[in-house]
């Protein structure tokens, strides 16, 4: 390894990477080196086209929404966390419709993630359902209120 490194260093010494094709010139990015390789042509002629496979254009759309959908919920609980004591109860009841509201967009959700997993050449590109009381649970743990008991 101590070899290569030398060799390496010597030859940029020496100016031998200088005239590389692409010098100056930013890296193409775009393509995902862990793409399939079978779709990795397909994907390129349509990215290169403004386009995108409709089942690929789909899960980008889910994600956006799944993401969305947490960060209304953890944006409830944060606020709720920072109320007083003399505001619980509103905050309690207010905690209480986004967590309804969560529960309904996750259906939406789980819905339109099932029709997705049905179109998706692979099982592999497939998502895993959401499940509404998991997430919940997960945002919520060890993480009471500030200075607030549940009971007050």
């Amino acid at each position: 390894m101590k070899d290569i490194e030398e060799h390496i260093r010597r030859a940029m010494e020496e100016g031998k990477f200088n005239d590389l094709p692409g010098k100056g010139k930013p890296l193409n990015l775009d393509d995902n080196p862990l793409a399939d390789p079978e779709w990795r042509l397909a994907n390129h002629v349509l990215k290169s086209g403004g386009f995108t496979l409709p089942w690929m254009e789909a899960r980008n759309e889910l994600e956006k929404d799944i993401q969305a959908a947490r960060a209304d919920l953890a944006r409830t609980w944060n606020w709720k966390k920072g109320v007083s004591a003399a505001a619980y109860a509103e905050a309690e009841v207010e905690w209480q419709r986004a967590v309804k509201a969560f529960h309904d967009r996750v259906a939406e959700l789980n819905k339109r993630i099932r029709s997705y997993n049905l179109g998706t050449p692979s099982d592999r590109f497939q998502l895993f359902l959401i499940n509404p009381d998991r997430e919940i649970n997960d945002l919520t743990a060890g993480d009471p209120p500030d200075g607030v008991s549940p009971c007050a």
